[in-house]
Formats: C-alpha cells, sequence, structure tokens
C-alpha cells in the first residue's frame, strides 16, 4: 500500500489538478459589457464549489497526515500545506477577482491573469504535494483503488513519457507560442469554449513544467536538466513577450473596443502586456531556475570527494 502511495504522487500528481477549477471557466465580454465594461468578483458557482472541495479534501488529509511521522516530516507538510494554500489564493485572484472581468478588457491584465496561473499558482500548486494529500482524505478502501488504478502498466507508461523533461518544455512552449497566435487568441476572445480550452492548456502545460522541475520524485541530480529547462523557457518566453511588446502594430484587434471604452490605448495596453510577459514573467523563471541551482550545488559532490568518503567508510567497516 505504501509503495502504491508513493506511485500515485511520483505519476498523477499534475493530473489531479483538474480537480482546481482554474482552467475550466474563463470570462468573455458581451457587446454590450465591450462598450461599458463593468468589474468586481466573479464568483461562478462551480468555481467556489471546486475550489471549497479541494481545499477540504486537502485539509482533511493534511490532518491526517499530521499525525503521523516524525516531528521533521509533519515540518515539511506544514510547508508543503502553506505552498498549496498560496497557490490556491493565487488563482482566486486570477479567476474570481475584478482582474478576471478587466482582463477581457485590456490585454496587460490578461497577461497578469496568465501569468499569475502558470507562474505563481502552478508551482506552488506542485510544491504543496497535493495529491498524497488528496489521497489520505479517502477511507482506506478509496486509497487502495486509486494506488491501484496508478500503478496500471499503462497508465504509469504514458504518463512518465508526457512529464518527462523534454515533453514538459514542449507541451508548455507550444501551447505559449500557439496560443499568442493572432487567430488563435481572437477566437479565444470571441468564444467561451475556446478561451476555456485556451486557460486549459495553459494551465495544465504549466503544472506539467513545474513538475518536471520540482515535482516529487524529482531528484537533486536531475537539477542540470531542469536548469536547462528553465532558463531556455526564461529565453523563449522573453522572446515572445518582446515581439508583443515591440510590435508597431496591433495584434488583437478585439481589445480595441473595450480598451478604448476604459480611455487607454489599445497600443499601449498591447506593449503593456508583452512587458508584462516579457521582464516579469522572465524574473520569475529567473528566480525558479536559481533556486533549482541552488539546490543541485547542496547536493553536489566531487568525484574525488566521493571517492574519499568510499575510502573512509570502506576503512571504518575494516575496523
Amino acid at each position: 500500500m505504501r509503495a502504491a502511495y508513493r506511485a500515485a504522487c511520483r505519476i498523477a500528481a499534475p493530473a489531479a489538478m483538474l480537480l482546481h477549477p482554474s482552467p475550466t471557466w474563463a470570462h468573455v465580454l458581451t457587446d454590450a459589457e465591450k462598450a461599458a465594461p463593468s468589474f468586481g468578483w466573479s464568483f461562478d458557482a462551480w468555481v467556489a464549489v471546486l475550489l471549497f472541495v479541494s481545499t477540504a479534501a486537502y485539509a482533511s488529509g493534511y490532518l491526517r497526515l499530521l499525525r503521523r511521522g516524525s516531528r521533521r516530516s509533519r515540518s515539511r507538510r506544514t510547508w508543503h500545506a502553506g505552498a498549496f494554500a498560496t497557490g490556491t489564493l493565487a488563482l482566486i485572484f486570477a479567476l474570481c477577482s475584478p482582474l478576471d472581468r478587466l482582463s477581457a478588457a485590456l490585454f496587460s491584465a490578461h497577461m497578469v491573469q496568465h501569468e499569475t496561473m502558470m507562474l505563481i499558482a502552478a508551482p506552488l500548486l506542485v510544491l504543496g504535494r497535493p495529491l498524497g494529500v488528496w489521497i489520505w482524505s479517502l477511507p482506506r478502501a478509496g486509497r487502495r483503488w486509486v494506488g491501484r488504478s496508478v500503478l496500471a502498466p499503462t497508465f504509469a507508461r504514458v504518463w512518465r513519457r508526457i512529464t518527462s523533461p523534454l515533453a514538459g518544455w514542449m507541451l508548455h512552449a507550444a501551447a505559449l507560442w500557439g496560443w499568442h497566435a493572432p487567430a488563435l487568441f481572437e477566437a479565444a476572445l470571441a468564444q467561451p469554449w475556446i478561451h476555456t480550452l485556451q486557460h486549459t492548456s495553459f494551465m495544465l502545460s504549466a503544472l506539467v513544467f513545474w513538475w518536471t522541475v520540482f515535482g516529487e520524485g524529482v531528484s537533486r541530480r536531475s537539477g542540470g536538466h531542469a536548469m536547462l529547462s528553465v532558463f531556455t523557457t526564461m529565453v523563449h518566453t522573453s522572446a515572445l513577450g518582446a515581439l508583443i511588446a515591440l510590435a508597431p502594430g496591433l495584434w488583437y484587434p478585439s481589445y480595441v473596443e473595450p480598451t478604448s471604452a476604459l480611455g487607454f490605448d489599445p497600443l499601449l495596453d498591447q506593449q503593456a502586456g508583452g512587458l508584462i510577459m516579457w521582464v516579469p514573467g522572465a524574473a520569475a523563471y529567473l528566480i525558479g531556475g536559481l533556486t533549482i541551482g541552488m539546490r543541485w550545488l547542496r547536493g553536489y559532490e566531487p568525484p574525488r570527494a566521493r571517492a574519499e568518503s568510499a575510502a573512509a567508510l570502506s576503512g571504518e567497516s575494516a575496523q
């Protein structure tokens, strides 16, 4: 049972994020709202229900786990709970606060929303290790069923391929570059279901990407690959942000009417959105890369030091 639990944590944590409502709802302005935008908190019933269910399940599992293990393990789980709570608050800010409605009227606000989801909420949710905690919110029979399901060879093999570093990098890059193509972005602004699909791909690709970097089971020995993944992502997302910020004309004309109704220049708004992706976005990836680098260096032992340690241990065992 314990092996099945550990396998569940390693294999399916990003998939379990589907319980979060983040990618499922997206606000699209009607014609009347474009002419006279109004903003406020947008608590959709399903968003509230799913946020409550995921948070309640996490709290239940966390309290069960808190009664088990050593003081060190309890301290680590408390840190995970803090990361999960902060990530959930970031989702609430992105999807329920006035930012959600404002993102349909201002491209720059839309970029803040996307960056909050992908660069704040996603890594924090991964660091929160929610799947293992959710599993412990279930009765024993439910935990066993989940363990058997994720240990199925076909599922495990497919999931390992999807969550490989290269696959995570490519999925994240494809979602970012593909959806910012003018035709697809305009379609997302016009159709709620396409907007939902956009948010889904953004969030899930970000979860997979950060899972390959910070996920449970990612060893310090893979720090070099993780650093390469993060820094190259920083480069190509900065390039995309620069293209948007420095474009001489509008990429997304659907923003002209609502942006003008708010008294802003649409081209300046587009440039601000590109700068948000370019500078703060790059800074977030840089912080992530430096964090990985410090963790990697702390766990690094030169070959000579390893040989000396092995010799010392063999000498002690001989005595």
